[in-house]
């Protein structure tokens, strides 16, 4: 991951181009309009874990979000959101350098939690895909406040293997429509997007 955002990096300082949007532009959109739909005070603590470039985070404060933190075990990925986030001028977002399967004592208290493509590279790990799972998860619940929001955006996972994956301490509230396709005269998603609430 350093070497993909170290190119992005220095794409950004030479042409300005902040990189890829995991799942488009429209699974920001998708996750600003249920915040906005649930009525989640822009003062709520939220994480984005592995923010990559930060852009989500961006488009969160353009929304009226205030209190922002962005996580990224990637020093690149951090130098890279920080870059950005100077461009736009937003200074009220924090971002750290921290690993989510073993976060730091000072990573809690969230009121919700956003991942877009996180759990599923950490899903993909050869070293031990399974244990990092469940560290994911206890992770999850250490640093997301009882009753907090969980939203998560997966290219790997249908939502019945997200529910099995999240079951200890979730319950699910709702999925989010994502685009579908057809193949076979099947129609299915490309993509799971759901929101979980995490139980007092």
């Amino acid at each position: 991951w350093d070497a993909a955002y170290e190119r992005e990096l220095q794409t950004f300082q030479d042409i300005g181009d902040a990189g890829e949007i995991w799942f488009g532009e429209e699974s920001m959109v998708r996750i600003i309009r249920w915040l906005e739909k649930q009525k989640v005070p822009h003062d709520s603590s939220v994480l984005d874990i592995g923010t990559g470039n930060g852009v989500l985070l961006i488009e969160l404060a353009k929304s009226g979000y205030t209190n922002l933190t962005g996580i990224d075990y990637s020093p690149s990925a951090i130098q890279l959101s920080e870059k950005v986030r100077e461009k736009e001028g937003l200074s009220n977002i924090k971002l750290k350098v921290e690993d989510f399967l073993a976060p730091s004592a000072e990573l809690s208290g969230f009121e919700i939690c956003i991942d877009k493509g996180t759990f599923d590279a950490v899903s993909l790990d050869p070293d031990n895909a399974v244990g990092k799972r469940k560290r994911y998860v206890r992770s999850l619940l250490s640093v997301l406040k009882p009753e907090g929001f969980f939203l998560i955006t997966s290219c790997n996972w249908t939502k019945e293997e997200l529910l099995n994956e999240f079951r200890e301490g979730f319950e699910i509230l709702e999925e989010l429509p994502t685009p579908k396709f057809c193949f076979g005269g099947r129609i299915g998603n490309s993509v799971t997007a759901l929101v979980f609430q995490r139980k007092k």
